[in-house]
């Protein structure tokens, strides 16, 4: 795909322009100079044709070690650039972008110019100035309005001599990884070494990593995609806006990823830290491998089982995962950690078919009985498995409230064992069968019963009659109201009833009349 790479001095809208671009709130920004380090890469349509946009970290003039590599990685992103969006600030020209524009005079039969901040129309004659850098290409953008990005897309297509189409392909699915743990555990290192590039900024400065930064590799036939997350620390070390944002990134890349590589410095050994992020990965599903890296500094025979039984003692909530041992400096391990993601990756897509499954909760249930409450034995009824990616199951129980948490660890182990799953989390939901609930299978029982029963139409439409009758009769005045017939029914036929009269062929009513005339 054709790359479009947004170059400028730090604080001049980069990440800003990054974002309204392609839609999302993908690089961090914020009034600090600096904040973007490593290059961002991201998926974007232009005039519905994918081409691939690069947000650089800030070129400074005076830099420290850290504003060197930054630098450094920017301006490495030149040559292989198709396009160049130079940006620099309407309201001010400092010797940093004087300096730039020198650096991109070779390259300015592919650069625009975007001249930021133009937000209102008194501005818009400021834009005239930045020709006499020798630009062909010059417009005024409002990154943070989005004034003038229509003509800045425009003006990229006819760069890259893209025609605007109507249907835009389809992103190729891949496996998904997202790298995390505390920081200075080797996370870039290793995704250095999995895309075979120089895709992040490898310092033994903590804290290097500020986005989440992508990238791409193949491993036997299959597509991996990366994403190197910021470290994270404990949240009362957090001070600063930046590392915060950085973290609240590095959580949301879970929802992103299939698996979860869990890194740990093999010498330093897990932390609680390490623990928090691991119930964060269970709690959404995600496959989670422990790679514990830096096995090349292990000394002591014996050393590297000795750390991975005190790991299993100390994490019983990732009893499940897989654990491998990785040098990414050395790159040893790496074949074995990516067999791990493919084992882990095919049983997130597994499904059992639902007899299966019951007949499993069956024999498990006469293996170990449910535990017995006040009001009698638990019981698993039936259940089936609703999802994969993540994998999750239904039971239906006679009762929910009380249901013993250690019978349900007990059927997550058993579908671990027995149904292949064991190298995943999984979720078991709880729904407790009301009573006139059908179970599966039992639909066309209760249509063959229905079927089998008597019919009594008649005298149902007979009742329905007498009601009706008695109904309209209490909206009439007493003396106009008559004597119906009562059906009753009589093997399911309705025989009139004759209205009894009273001696002397008078009614009771007729006769005290009589009286009061007297």
């Amino acid at each position: 795909m054709p790359e479009i790479v947004i170059v400028g001095r730090p604080n001049v809208g980069k990440s800003t322009l990054f974002n309204r671009l392609i839609g999302k709130r993908r690089a961090i920004t914020d009034p600090t100079p600096g904040v973007t380090r490593d290059p961002i890469y991201e998926r974007y349509l232009l005039g519905n044709h994918p081409v691939t946009l690069v947000d650089s970290g800030g070129i400074k003039g005076d830099r420290d070690e850290m504003d060197e590599l930054v630098s450094r990685k920017s301006l490495d992103l030149f040559p292989g650039a198709d396009a160049i969006v130079f940006m620099m600030d309407c309201t001010e020209v400092t010797a940093e972008d004087e300096w730039l524009a020198e650096r991109l005079q070779p390259y300015k039969d592919k650069t625009i110019v975007a001249v930021n901040k133009v937000d209102d129309v008194t501005r818009e004659s400021l834009v005239w100035n930045f020709f006499a850098f020798g630009f062909q290409r010059v417009l005024g953008i409002s990154s943070a309005q989005g004034n003038g990005i229509g003509e800045l897309e425009d003006a990229l297509m006819g760069l890259l001599d893209i025609e605007e189409t109507y249907e835009a392909p389809e992103e190729e699915a891949g496996i998904k990884l997202s790298v995390m743990g505390k920081p200075n555990t080797g996370k870039s290192t290793l995704t250095n070494l999995l895309t075979e590039s120089s895709l992040s900024i490898v310092s033994s400065i903590p804290g290097t990593t500020h986005d989440v930064v992508k990238g791409s590799f193949t491993y036997k036939d299959n597509k991996f995609t990366i994403l190197d997350t910021a470290g994270i620390r404990r949240k009362g070390k957090v001070e600063e806006d930046v590392e915060y944002y950085s973290v609240n990134r590095a959580i949301k890349s879970i929802d992103e990823a299939d698996v979860v590589l869990l890194m740990v410095d093999c010498l330093e050994g897990l932390s609680e830290q390490d623990k928090k992020i691991a119930q964060l990965v269970v709690r959404r599903g995600c496959g989670v491998i422990i790679v514990l890296n830096k096995t090349d500094l292990l000394t002591v025979p014996n050393q590297f089982n000795a750390i991975e039984d005190r790991v299993r003692f100390l994490f019983p909530i990732l009893s499940f995962a897989p654990l491998t041992g990785i040098s990414a400096a050395e790159a040893k391990g790496i074949d074995t950690l990516l067999d791990t993601v493919l084992k882990v990756y095919k049983q997130l897509g597994r499904r059992v078919e639902t007899a299966t499954l019951n007949t499993a909760l069956k024999e498990w249930g006469e293996s170990y009985q449910p535990p017995r409450g006040k009001e009698g034995h638990y019981k698993v009824l039936y259940g089936t498995q609703v999802s994969t990616n993540p994998v999750r199951f239904l039971l239906f129980v006679n009762r929910i409230k009380g249901f013993p948490e250690v019978y349900i660890n007990y059927l997550k182990n058993c579908i671990r064992r027995d149904l292949g799953f064991s190298s995943i989390p999984i979720e078991i939901n709880l729904r407790e069968r009301a009573r006139n609930e059908s179970k599966p299978g039992d639909r066309s029982k209760s249509l063959m019963e229905k079927s089998a029963a008597p019919k009594t139409s008649s005298a149902k439409a007979a009742s329905s009659r007498d009601a009706s009758a008695k109904a309209a009769d209490k909206k009439l005045p007493r003396d106009l109201r008559q004597k119906r017939p009562v059906f009753k029914q009589t093997g399911g036929k309705a025989k009139a009833k004759p209205e009894r009269k009273k001696p002397g062929g008078l009614s009771a009513k007729t006769r005290r009349a009589e009286r009061n005339k007297k």
